[in-house]
């Protein structure tokens, strides 16, 4: 009695445990570009028009606390004062939550007496003590300081992990990364503005911060291309593009468990934190990484990895390459792996020409030697090249 026994296709998410999802990224990567190319238009439009504000760090100015337990005062109420008084508000914001819980003004810069004046009119609309109202001044000088820091830290970072990246791997693949992370700045920054959150110190730690989860993504992604695409010019199986597709694939389930796991905590203390606690205080901090996050985890997936494919179609050894799959296919072959030397020694002058454009060592180009074969020479020993004086013997 026999019964009838059906395979059962794996679902998506084993196939994305294993790394066998065939998602086309790499064919439709100009769709890609063109949805990060209209999102960005955007946001630069919004930089342009809305501009950004900024935190007492780097415009300067005087930032007033101001207790709001115990007073039936509103926010507004307590910027009204100031204005008033004579101050220009740039922000205003709650922080904290019961008996924390704090008005937090800034405003632009002041003289001695204004900022006594203004503390004076805030202390009687809020129907507290003027002495309960911390202040906390910082001049203009100190803010372009402030600045010039943050710009320079980020210049370092780019610098480095462009050369890491160009000595670990291909230059092509250090370009890639420099475009992803500048797709990340730019819509990060342009999100704050569109949003209107403050810029603070805590914002450039937090953008400082996103860049790194963004460029470990880009480098998980590229370790796999670089396997997957080492031995591609002495086979005529894949091209380039169909070899970087499946690396994305294969890495995709560990993109997004990174992803999901740096997302999730700070979810948390944005909602959570900020939106149901009310403290102020985290969302600069809680925004960046937030959407930084996302937004790497999506560079490094749907463009850092096309665009090593667009780099790399561009050298002649790939293009050359590409033609043969396509020959080989179009005349029915079976894909093999071809020896290391042919007839008219094309696979050679592709590895030598990429060795040479791309800063490959050729060392890391040559067929490696197959386990269990033999370097030895001399004759063998078959029956013809045995001793004469060898005997069969009598079978008794």
């Amino acid at each position: 009695m026999s019964t009838k026994q059906t395979e059962k296709r794996p679902n998506l998410l084993s196939q994305l445990y294993r790394g066998e999802t065939n998602f086309q990224f790499i064919a439709n990567r100009k769709r890609f570009y063109l949805a990060s190319g209209i999102v960005i238009a955007a946001l630069v439009v919004v930089m342009i028009f809305k501009g950004f504000v900024l935190g007492i760090d780097f415009a300067g100015g005087v930032q007033y606390a101001v207790p709001a337990a115990d007073t039936s005062a509103s926010l507004e109420d307590v910027e009204n004062a100031a204005e008033e008084a004579g101050a220009e508000v740039g922000t205003g914001q709650v922080a904290g939550s019961g008996d924390g819980r704090s008005y937090i003004i800034r405003v632009g810069e002041l003289e001695g007496d204004q900022s006594t004046a203004v503390r004076d009119a805030m202390a009687e609309a809020a129907g507290i003590g003027a002495d309960s109202i911390s202040v906390s001044e910082v001049s203009a000088t100190w803010g372009a300081a402030v600045s010039k820091q943050a710009l320079i830290a980020l210049i370092v970072f780019l610098v480095l992990v462009s050369a890491f990246i160009w000595i670990r791997y291909e230059r092509r693949m250090a370009i890639a990364s420099l475009g992803a992370l500048a797709h990340d700045i730019v819509i990060t920054v342009g999100i704050y503005s569109l949003v209107g959150f403050e810029i603070t110190p805590s914002t450039i730690v937090g953008l400082l911060t996103i860049l790194g989860y963004s460029i470990y993504d880009t480098v998980v992604v590229f370790d796999k291309v670089q396997e997957n695409t080492a031995q591609l010019l002495k086979s005529r199986n894949q091209t380039f593009a169909e070899a970087v597709n499946d690396a994305v694939n294969q890495t995709l389930m560990r993109s997004i468990n990174t992803s999901i796991i740096g997302v999730l905590p700070v979810a948390a203390l944005l909602f959570v934190g900020v939106g149901a606690l009310g403290v102020g205080t985290l969302k600069d901090l809680a925004l960046v990484l937030f959407v930084g996050m996302i937004v790497g985890a999506y560079s490094s997936i749907f463009l850092a990895a096309p665009w090593v494919v667009d780099l790399a179609e561009r050298s002649a050894a790939f293009q050359r390459h590409n033609k043969k799959v396509a020959t080989a296919r179009a005349a029915g072959e079976k894909p093999e792996k071809p020896a290391r030397k042919n007839a008219d020694g094309d696979e050679d002058d592709d590895r030598l020409e990429l060795a040479k454009t791309d800063d490959i060592p050729l060392e890391l180009l040559e067929e490696p030697v197959k386990s269990g074969s033999s370097a030895r020479s001399g004759p063998s020993r078959s029956p013809q090249n045995r001793p004469s004086g060898a005997k069969k013997r009598k079978r008794r």
